[in-house]
């Protein structure tokens, strides 16, 4: 096994395969591949994959249909490839617990700084990074609300809702949240800004990591990837647009903290 584990690519195109492999086993991963769908899921199954990057036109299924058969039993960071820069396939893509969406043609520096950001952000007890439903509670927790008493200084809390950033748990009212990294990482922004307005290229750079720097350019797909999360964290929570209570839409701008209530 590599040193970073098993990647497996899942691409029909040839040379977008083989060049998938070196980058991967540069990166420092043992590489495995496949060129079907069907394929790639008994690859993924049979490798017990950490990094999956899962091309959208495959020959017989495509990579949505991949992607949900995959997420059934693995927790694997999947990365979507697609030559179509559509807002429905990207929609499409996290909503069914893709990790990142990158369009081809892609660069292999960029590709491979997403997935390192990807790990450096580890998957504890984050609800639907897992293979769970989006109802099931974090994995082994009690949740923030139980956790807060004993380490206060690592619990956020807003309005009802409590994020631990030690372990990355979230829970409302005490009822634990399931949420991928992306999105606990959007809430943990917001929540540690008390109000303050973080724009979307703000909220990229947090996705993104470190490969996305102040001089990076930020693209509308880029943009409209953390929209994407961000709508997922609404439906989550519950919130009502009308009134909400935790993610307040800044028109033209990005996104902020809504007042704290009074209990």
């Amino acid at each position: 096994m590599g040193d970073l584990g098993v990647a497996v690519v899942i691409e029909d195109d040839v040379d977008v395969r083989n060049l998938l492999d070196a980058v991967l086993q540069q990166a420092g991963f043992e590489v495995h591949s496949a060129g079907t769908g069907r394929d790639g899921v008994d690859v993924a199954r049979q490798r017990q994959a950490n990094v999956i990057t899962l091309d959208v036109g495959l020959p017989d299924i495509d990579g949505f249909e991949v992607l949900r058969r995959i997420r059934q039993f693995s927790d694997a960071y999947i990365v979507m490839l697609t030559g179509r820069d559509e807002e429905l396939d990207t929609i499409t893509a996290l909503q069914g617990g893709a990790d990142d969406y990158i369009v081809k043609p892609f660069r292999p520096r960029e590709l491979r700084a997403r997935i390192t950001a990807m790990l450096r952000r580890p998957r504890v007890a984050s609800g639907d990074d897992a293979p769970s439903s989006e109802e099931s509670g974090p994995v082994g927790s009690a949740g923030p609300a139980a956790a807060a008493g004993s380490r206060r200084g690592t619990v956020l809390q807003h309005n009802g809702l409590a994020l631990d950033t030690e372990t990355r748990t979230v829970a409302l009212g005490g009822t634990p949240l399931g949420l991928t990294r992306s999105e606990f990482d959007l809430l943990h922004e917001l929540l540690k800004g008390t109000g303050a307005v973080r724009t979307r290229a703000d909220l990229v750079r947090v996705v993104r990591g470190e490969y996305y720097g102040e001089d990076t350019y930020i693209s509308e797909a880029d943009e409209r990837a953390v929209e994407v999360h961000i709508g997922n964290l609404r439906r989550k929570l519950r919130e009502d647009p009308q009134d909400p209570r935790w993610l307040v839409t800044v028109r033209g701008v990005g996104y902020r903290l809504a007042p704290k209530r009074a209990e």
